[in-house]
């Protein structure tokens, strides 16, 4: 048995096999109107084809849990149930297919309210739709950002309810797994790092209280996700500065606590809160991010960053460096990459119906 096709349980759910869609935020929801932040015909086409394509679990991109939540006013989110409905269709074809449908549940902090990426990515101001940015302290992402509201602890706590509340409807709207974004410099990662956070109360300064936010979250969305459906957290592994930011070893400590409050997985990316970092890309350059918190940690561990070869993914399992792969723009160049994948590693996967003659 392939490593990259064998069906993995977690508590109750049996995922299929470990090739998984990581979020990829696909800027394509209606900015405004009832409609807004629900998923429209782009959305079910694209992740419908890589269902069909045999991918094991799609997790679909970052879903604001509040209107300023969004980085984009082109955002999906999940603070209505007009949204938590419209999903459903999505989750019900992906269900159909064998795929197990997982949402990230998200917050961009003072990462939001840019504009689309190919338009210009840039801050958005109110003329355009725009609004003021929060965050754990008042200190813009970049040049040309905004210096986002610092929160108090008052709207913090109806942020953690915001978070529970689309817990409720992920569920409501067919979804099996839900992911909490703790990364990419977003809010819950400029709690975590002491490059963003310079908080001094409760939610600042040492690893305990940076930490806590994150944590308060996590026990709101495990207290309304069921006991039988995993809950997973992204994390940003580094801040890739030399120091002063968010570290590996903060990554493996924050990876107990986790698992101690119930999270089930840790997907393991890196970088995303500072704007000038050096990021030495290459293949599968975050992997050993995600190795190291499998080793000296208790939580399982999905590995991500340039992953695009079948034997590249095997030997990742097959090493024990992660429990699952997530490939983001191969699966958007390929949607059928885990059905090529099972043919080059002779394994054995679904295949529609109506693509058998494709076998």
């Amino acid at each position: 048995m392939s490593a990259l096709f064998e069906p993995w349980t977690l508590r109750d759910l049996t995922i299929p096999n470990r090739v998984w869609m990581p979020p990829m935020c696909q800027y394509s929801a209606a900015p405004d109107g009832p409609t807004a932040g629900a998923p429209t015909d782009w959305h079910f086409a694209h992740y419908a084809a890589r269902a069909a394509g045999g991918t094991g679990l799609i997790i679909v991109e970052a879903t604001a849990v509040s209107p300023e939540g969004r980085i984009s006013p082109y955002d999906l989110g999940l603070w209505n149930d007009t949204q938590a409905e419209a999903l459903r269709r999505i989750t019900g074809f992906l269900t159909a297919q064998g795929t197990v449908p997982a949402v990230q549940l998200a917050h961009a902090g003072r990462k939001a309210s840019t504009d689309q990426p190919w338009r210009s990515g840039a801050p958005l101001g109110a003329e355009e739709g725009g609004w003021r940015p929060v965050a754990p302290s008042p200190i813009a992402f970049g040049a040309g950002h905004p210096l986002p509201e610092e929160l108090t602890t008052q709207q913090m706590t109806s942020v953690v309810r915001q978070f529970a509340d689309a817990a409720r409807r992920a569920l409501a709207a067919g979804f099996q797994a839900v992911e909490v974004h703790g990364a990419h410099g977003y809010l819950i990662h400029e709690f975590l790092s002491p490059y963003s956070n310079h908080r001094t109360d409760a939610y600042g300064g040492s690893y305990e209280n940076r930490t806590r936010f994150a944590l308060e979250v996590v026990d709101a969305v495990r207290a309304v996700w069921p006991e039988d459906k995993p809950v997973f957290f992204r994390v940003s592994a580094t801040d890739w500065l030399p120091e002063g930011g968010w570290t590996p070893e903060d990554t493996v400590r924050l990876a107990a606590d986790l698992h101690a409050h119930g999270v089930d997985l840790l997907d393991v990316s890196t970088g995303g809160n500072v704007a000038e970092a050096r990021i030495p890309t290459g293949p599968g350059y975050q992997v050993p991010f995600a190795a190291r918190v499998k080793a000296e940690s208790p939580l399982p561990v999905a590995a991500v960053g340039l992953i695009t070869e079948a034997e590249q993914a095997e030997k990742i399992l097959a090493n024990g460096e992660a429990d699952a792969v997530l490939l983001g723009r191969e699966l958007l160049r390929d949607p059928s990459w885990a059905r090529r994948a099972a043919r080059t590693l002779g394994a054995q996967t679904r295949v529609p119906e109506q693509y058998l003659r494709s076998v």
